[in-house]
């Protein structure tokens, strides 16, 4: 296993070191991962969503891949300017590919070559799989014991073990689609498989919670992460209250269950959002609405109030807005310290956020993609090189790095 580096200082405290200090406005940016090698054997999306955060910032993710390759290199069209499919490149810039049979012996052994080389190993096979290649936590560990490796499953390794974890299947028996849709028509599921990338980020937040406590003890952990549980800690407040209540909270449509007015509302040409969280929001809203006795009616005086009364207010609230167009309306209310905002779609939304000047998209050898969310004032994401080619790193020697920094 590497050597991890002596943590101590003898910089005075709260002196920031100068490659600390370069940070993300240095000419070279600082690679806070760099050292770390990760040997992903995940697929499709979940896993390679979290490898590509750690790759974004500079560890060294080797995608190990069947010979026929990720299933989402098959899935297209679309494609970029390169010929990857669209769902692939999203989820795998700068990474390696090396493509092995686990079936055979050789793909074994080269697996558990390059695993004794790694920091952190990903797989989210159903449980048994990895320990029939004779790759689980534990064989892992015997020749690496540092290492941190995280498993990613549907429904965990126990009674769940058997079940097919399937982004729709959860989002149906974790309770997200009994919450969205119109209240009287069909369960829907959310336009992204969001909890794939829930649980991608918890697969993140987990290996490197794993290498902080490793940096303490020397050892390493198994991480364990599963799209259930990922999504019910998502249903935040929806879970706490059933919890509580002991009834489970029913579909309201695009209205929230304990905020009024806080939903999607028509104006005069397309939909805008009213995101009401106060009651001097709402005095604000009427008066930009040019209804301002709304705000002294008793119906609407206080959240519970309106709560009880959404409906009327909803259409007090939709009779003003067919007066003006909906990007006029959200001008005003900008103005007025309002929350309110246009349905975007795709496109508008990511040239909403470059207008505000957040960055959303980078470029990658002629291809654009969705840039990492994460901003660090001593590091900056890179986007060195795209989606590699199906084993277009095979034969590389998995020489042991050094640890990051």
């Amino acid at each position: 296993m590497h050597e991890r580096p002596d943590t101590t200082s003898a910089a005075a405290p709260g002196a920031v070191p100068d490659e600390v200090a370069g940070g993300a406005h240095g000419d070279a940016p600082r690679r806070v991962l760099e050292g770390l090698r990760v040997a992903d054997f995940s697929r499709v999306l979940a896993g390679p969503y979290a490898t590509m955060m750690l790759a974004d910032y500079g560890a060294d993710v080797i995608k190990i891949e069947p010979p026929a390759g990720d299933d989402t290199r098959h899935w297209k069209p679309p494609v970029d300017a390169n010929g990857t499919a669209t769902y692939f490149g999203s989820v795998n810039r700068n990474k390696r590919s090396v493509a092995l049979d686990l079936a055979s012996e050789a793909g074994r052994a080269e697996a558990r070559r390059l695993v004794a080389t790694a920091d952190v190993v990903i797989e989210n096979f159903r449980p048994g799989v990895m320990g029939r290649f004779g790759l689980d936590y534990s064989a892992v560990r015997a020749a690496n014991p540092g290492i941190v490796y995280c498993s990613i499953t549907g429904f965990g390794a126990g009674e769940g073990a058997a079940l097919a974890g399937y982004d729709l299947l959860v989002q149906a028996v974790g309770g997200l689609m009994s919450i969205t849709g119109e209240p009287e028509g069909e369960p829907s599921k959310a336009g992204v498989a969001l909890v794939d990338v829930l649980c991608a980020q918890n697969a993140l937040a987990g290996i490197l919670l794993a290498l902080r406590d490793r940096d303490r003890t020397g050892q390493g952990a198994h991480v364990e992460i599963n799209l259930m549980q990922s999504l019910l800690s998502a249903l935040t407040n929806q879970a706490a209250s059933t919890l509580v209540t002991g009834s489970a909270p029913r579909r309201l449509g695009n209205q929230h269950p304990s905020i009024a007015p806080y939903a999607v509302f028509p104006a005069a040409d397309r939909d805008l959002v009213i995101a009401v969280g106060n009651d001097k929001q709402f005095r604000a809203l009427t008066a930009a609405l040019g209804i301002p006795a709304l705000a002294d009616d008793e119906r609407y005086a206080t959240n519970e109030a309106r709560v009880a009364h959404r409906d009327h207010l909803r259409a007090e609230i939709e009779g003003a807005l067919a007066r003006d167009r909906a990007a006029a309306w959200a001008e005003r209310f900008s103005a007025a310290g309002v929350p309110a905002g246009l349905v975007n779609d795709v496109a508008e939304a990511l040239a909403f956020a470059e207008s505000l000047g957040l960055e959303p998209v980078a470029e990658v050898d002629g291809s654009r993609t969705v840039a990492n969310p994460i901003r660090l004032s001593s590091a900056r994401a890179e986007y060195l090189t795209p989606p590699p080619r199906l084993d277009e790193h095979a034969g590389a020697d998995w020489h042991p790095v050094a640890s990051a920094p």
